[in-house]
């Protein structure tokens, strides 16, 4: 059996209704898309019966995808949120409303029967989050940020007073620099890290533990996971679908992206398997790099890159808006790491490219590596 699809924009009051429908099961399925006459590909008409949503992934890193979610999924994902963060609230929408974490929030206000706070991610400013704070009718307050995000409103007297009344903070979408999160303990800022993807009906390990019936192992150091809020499928893609989603012994797995290795039952994620670079004949993992270097002052919101190396074949490249010094940068980074880790050059530009979700355009940023 199937149901129709609809591409819905991506306005959060307007996806805020057809998702309650949707999960009802007396709408349409839906695809929130920022533009809809501009999707990319063919959408089919309809889609399995099963299926509430489609997530169509920013493709930072490869080509896009569509995640097939069933309301069960998201569901799950909401009540296994409320529980693990003691109780419902009110959410703030601060995220697009087509990607899984803006979605997330909308799914645990219906659950809630609360109506969130929106607040326009593309006009994000300390200022703006000051003024929608006082649209809060309830007295448990929650927020999803990605770290750029949470850093602005650091830099705000009034945003940290404003934060310091939230119940907590979930903040996730990329690895949080240890500086950031040391920033907000000080600022008395409670906050919940978060890792998850569209596959995964967003977030569902929190601080490293799974929540719910989320389950978490390590095959041949690549994160894998289980439970209730696994996506269907990638719609149309079952090539795709049959490589990531396996069936073992009655249980349902999905093969991540991403290294990482459990620690008295606690994750810790590596990195994308795709992020390791060879230089020298030795493999370096990118984001270990990434995160060395947003631990020196001033670099917090640096990205680190590869790049092509007449002599090394390729070596990692910093990229910032803050002036650095390469050989501090190379001895921080090879204390750690090892020498064959250290950057070979660092490119200062006025500004980082960045995705609409608030994350950094991983691919414009390799492209003006490449082209400086």
């Amino acid at each position: 059996m199937t149901r129709p699809l609809l591409v819905v924009l991506a306005e959060p009051l307007a996806v805020h209704d057809a998702l309650r429908d949707a999960l009802a099961g007396t709408g349409p399925a839906i695809l929130p898309h920022p533009a809809p006459s501009s999707v990319a590909g063919r959408v089919p008409d309809t889609v399995p019966q099963k299926v509430a949503v489609v997530v169509e992934t920013s493709g930072s890193t490869g080509r896009p995808k569509r995640v097939a979610l069933s309301a069960d999924a998201l569901l799950a994902s909401a009540a296994a949120s409320d529980t693990a963060l003691g109780g419902p609230g009110q959410w703030m929408l601060a995220l697009p409303a087509h990607y899984i974490a803006g979605i997330n929030v909308l799914v645990r206000s219906l659950a809630a029967e609360t109506l969130p706070v929106f607040l326009d991610p593309t006009g994000f400013t300390a200022e703006r989050f000051v003024e929608a704070c006082e649209r809060f009718v309830h007295p448990r307050r929650f927020v999803s940020l990605v770290p750029a995000q949470l850093a602005r409103l650091l830099d705000s007297e009034e945003a940290v007073a404003q934060l310091q009344g939230f119940a907590t903070i979930l903040v996730g979408g990329q690895a949080i620099p240890a500086g950031l999160a040391d920033r907000a303990l000080l600022a008395g800022v409670r906050i919940t890290r978060t890792y998850g993807s569209s596959e995964t009906s967003g977030g569902c390990v929190y601080d490293g533990r799974p929540i719910g019936d989320t389950r978490v192992r390590i095959t041949d150091g690549r994160v894998e996971l289980a439970g209730s809020v696994l996506a269907e499928e990638y719609l149309d893609d079952p090539r795709r679908t049959a490589f990531a989603f396996r069936e073992e012994h009655g249980d349902r797995w999905y093969r991540t992206d991403d290294a990482g290795e459990l620690v008295d039952g606690v994750l810790r994620v590596l990195g994308r398997l795709d992020d390791v670079i060879v230089s020298g004949g030795v493999k370096v993992a990118l984001p270990a790099v990434e995160e060395t270097v947003r631990g020196m002052p001033g670099l917090e919101s640096a990205v680190v890159v590869a790049a092509p190396h007449p002599e090394w074949g390729e070596a990692p490249v910093v990229v910032t808006e803050h002036p650095a010094d390469l050989d501090a940068v190379r001895d921080a980074v090879s204390a750690r790491l090892g020498r064959p880790a250290a950057p070979a050059r660092i490119l200062h530009v006025d500004r980082i490219p960045m995705l609409p979700s608030g994350k950094p355009d991983r691919l414009a940023i390799a492209a003006l590596v490449i082209g400086g």
